[in-house]
Order: structure tokens, then sequence, then C-alpha cells
């Protein structure tokens, strides 16, 4: 029997919402059919319109709000909306850090297992935090222009205050696109595949006011190169390392094989917890400094290291965890799939006098393989994996070389009870309240901490 839908395309209907999605979406229920809405909170009523019908859920447009939440926050941006900048930009950040908090534990009840989760650790300002923006550059009306491309779809929306990057690095932008619109450097088209500049990439070090920025290009030669990057440098004197990265594909890819260094270093130095670090263009550096501090010194806490053990550190980077844990342990090794970001380890820890680390450059799943093979025996196995989380394989050679802990700092709460699911089967079990930081204030993404101990 074909199902139908208690619900109409194009129809419109008064809803209470009674939750919010991991994606920020309010939800409404009409015959228990899960309507999602977007700018809507728990606790509002609403006038909306279905513009999608599914058949387990649809999608509906607000309208008109009929009573608001009192966790609502007024005078939004809708372009940080429009974009997915800032999802959640319309609650007070309070209820931001009880909603990543819900979230996790709502995950773990799921899925049946008795872990509790501690209230979200927040930041005194949850704006102009990040440290590094990759901002695409089109052609609107003739114009070279920069800002962020509407949600599922490739249209830019002309922004210059990103309201949750770095405000320096938002000037930044701006004075790149104006030297680049004077010398009529054409922008890339996604549909001819023709132009030069595909994007504008900007680190800054939140320490050193170190900058860097990147030019992501269609083609080799960016004509006027000279003039260009020493009006960059005149504007910009923070500026150290003018980078240039070539991607010639036609696909949607960010950065292509081959960097070049225009002018000044391959890398920014920026510090984290006393440690100095050098970060190329590349390189996966947090991109929330003052969190990550937070974050990272949880881990080291939490895995309660007394100068004897032995620590792998899996999907290591450019060796910040690593290094930082490196004065608490005996050894430590790491080990990360970016070529350029264990070279930036090495220096990193070269930087900093640390002579009892080694790095590696592999896949975390064949490293701990090979590192099982030769009978090497961690105490602690600290991960910090990309939002796919943990590979099955990863998961079973960690068991096997039988650490006394796992920590484990998530960016993705689905595959952290996933993979807590995963390692409970070879008798990990989670001995301490989950701790979540919000390293990613105004947007649904959280990190958190989790401690595995074998029982």
């Amino acid at each position: 029997m074909k199902f139908k839908a208690p619900v109409t395309k194009n129809e419109e209907y008064e809803v209470d919402i009674i939750d919010l999605t991991y994606q920020g979406l309010g939800v409404a229920k009409i015959e228990d059919y899960p309507l999602f809405i977007e700018d809507t909170l728990p606790g509002e009523k609403a006038l909306i319109k279905v513009i999608k019908v599914n058949q387990n859920f649809g999608f509906a447009k607000l309208e008109k709000l009929l009573t608001k939440s009192p966790d609502r926050v007024e005078n939004i941006d809708r372009n940080y909306t429009r974009t997915g900048i800032a999802p959640l930009q319309h609650l007070k950040y309070d209820a931001q850090l009880e909603f990543k908090q819900h979230q996790i534990q709502e995950l773990f009840d799921k899925s049946k297992m008795d872990v509790e989760v501690l209230p979200t650790i927040g930041m005194d300002n949850p704006t102009h935090y990040r440290n590094k923006a990759q901002i695409p550059v089109r052609s609107i009306n003739g114009k070279l222009q920069t800002g962020f491309f509407r949600k599922h779809s490739h249209d830019l929306v002309t922004i210059e205050d990103f309201y949750i990057q770095d405000p320096e690095i938002d000037k930044a932008i701006v004075v790149v696109r104006d030297i680049l619109r004077k010398y009529h450097i054409e922008p890339y088209n996604e549909t001819k595949h023709s132009g030069v500049i595909r994007n504008i990439m900007v680190r800054r070090g939140h320490y050193t006011n170190e900058m860097m920025i990147g030019l992501i290009t269609r083609t080799k030669k960016i004509p006027m190169v000279d003039i260009i990057v020493r009006e960059i440098k005149e504007a910009l004197p923070e500026v150290t390392s003018i980078m240039q990265n070539i991607n010639l594909s036609d696909g949607n890819g960010l950065l292509g094989k081959s960097t070049v260094c225009l002018d000044g270093k391959k890398y920014i130095e920026d510090k984290l917890l006393g440690l100095k670090f050098a970060i190329s263009l590349n390189s996966f550096y947090q991109v929330n400094p003052e969190q990550t501090e937070k974050l990272y010194s949880l881990a080291i806490e939490k895995a309660q290291l007394d100068g004897t053990q032995t620590v792998i550190d899996a999907y290591c980077g450019i060796g910040t965890i690593s290094l930082a844990v490196a004065e608490h342990a005996k050894k430590v090794y790491g080990v990360e799939i970016v070529k350029e970001a264990i070279e930036d380890a090495k220096i990193n820890a070269q930087k900093n006098h640390i002579n009892n680390t080694t790095f590696v450059t592999g896949s975390a799943e064949d490293q701990m393989e090979k590192w099982q093979a030769q009978g090497l025996k961690p105490d602690v196995i600290m991960v910090d994996p990309p939002r796919k989380g943990l590979a099955s394989s990863f998961i079973d050679s960690a068991a096997q070389v039988a650490p006394k802990k796992i920590v484990y700092v998530s960016c993705n709460p689905s595959t952290l009870v996933r993979d807590a699911r995963r390692l409970a089967e070879y008798g990990y079990e989670i001995t301490q309240p989950v701790q979540p930081v919000d390293q990613f204030p105004q947007t649904v993404h959280v990190e958190s901490v989790t401690v595995f101990e074998k029982k």
C-alpha cells in the first residue's frame, strides 16, 4: 500500500517545535510525521510551509513565528544562516552549550550505554575565534567577489565580516580581494573551468599574530605576481608568508598537490600550551586556539601520565598533542597520513628541543598494524580522528597492543558512540564522564574527550 504523508507540499500548518536536530533544525510533528524547519527552536509555535515531502520525514520553511523561545537571539544576520557559517546564531550561547551536551548524551542513551556527559566547556566570547579562513573567489556581475557559498549550492553570497573568524583575517581577505581586482586577476569560473584565482586562504597566529596568505589558483602562473605580492606585504605588515597552491582539477577539492612559496617563510609560527608550532598552508591545525588549549589540557590530564609511559598519538597532525604530551611521557609515537604535517611535526619537535618523539607518515590503521607487528606496547593511545571516526582495523590493532587507556578526542558524537560500542567488545569501558568542549561556537559541531580503560 502506497504511503500517504499527513502533509502536502506548499501547504501551510501551525506547529509546535518540540526538538532540535544535530544539524540545528527545529522538529515539529504532524500525526507523528517529523518536519524539519530551519531557524526554529524548541518551545516555539510557528506557521510553516512544507517544501519537501519524503516517505519518513519532510522539510518546511518558517513563514511566521507565533510564539518565541526565551532562548532566541534577535537581529541576526541571515547570510550566516544561508551559508551555514553560523547555523546556531539564533540560539543564546548558554542554550547552545546545553544543546551540545544533550546531543552527545542522547546518542549514548539511544545506544543503551550508561555514560554521564558533563556540561559543555564554552568560551567567554563565542565569536571571532577562527584562526584560519578559506574563502571562495568568484565573479558576480563582472566583478571579483569574496564570500561564502549558499548552503547546498555554488552561489556565492558576498560577505566581508564572517562573524566567527579573527577580524584581522576578515580585513586581510578584503585587502587581498581589492589588490586582485586592481590588477584584473580573473576569478575562477566553475562552469567553464577558466580563470586564475579559486580561493584565498588566510592563517593567523593567535599568539604571534604572524599571518600567511595562500592564493589557490587554477593556473600555474599568476599575472603580475611580483606586484601583487609587494602590495599585499605593504598593506598587511603581519604577513610573513605568501604561498600559492596550484589546483588544476575541475573538481571541488580545495587544494592541489603543488605549493609554491611566493614570499617569506613556508610556514607561520604560533604557540599552543607554551610550545612553538610551525604551521604550513595545508597542515591540520585546530582553528580555535583558546579552546584547543582547554581540550588538549583535558586529554593530557585524563591520561594521568607520570613520565614512565609510552604513548601513541594517532592522527597527530603537526604534533600538537604529541609534543604537549612528551614532557609527561617516556616516549611518544605520532602517525599522520599528510606528509607535510609530519615534516612540520619533526620541525616542531626540534623547535621545542623535544627528543622523545618519533613521527611517521602513514594511515593510522596501517601504522598501528606495523607497530603491533614490531611488538610496540603503548600504555596509552591518544586518538583525535576526523569526523568519520576510527577505522575498525585501527580498533582491532589498538586492542591487540592492549594499552591500559585510550583517550579519545572526538569531533563527531555519532562516530564516538559507534566506536565506543566497538571498543566495549574488546573490554574497553568509559570510566569517567565525557567532557564536551565547544570548539566551534555558533555551529552545530562539538568536540569531546572520552577515556576508555581496559576492564
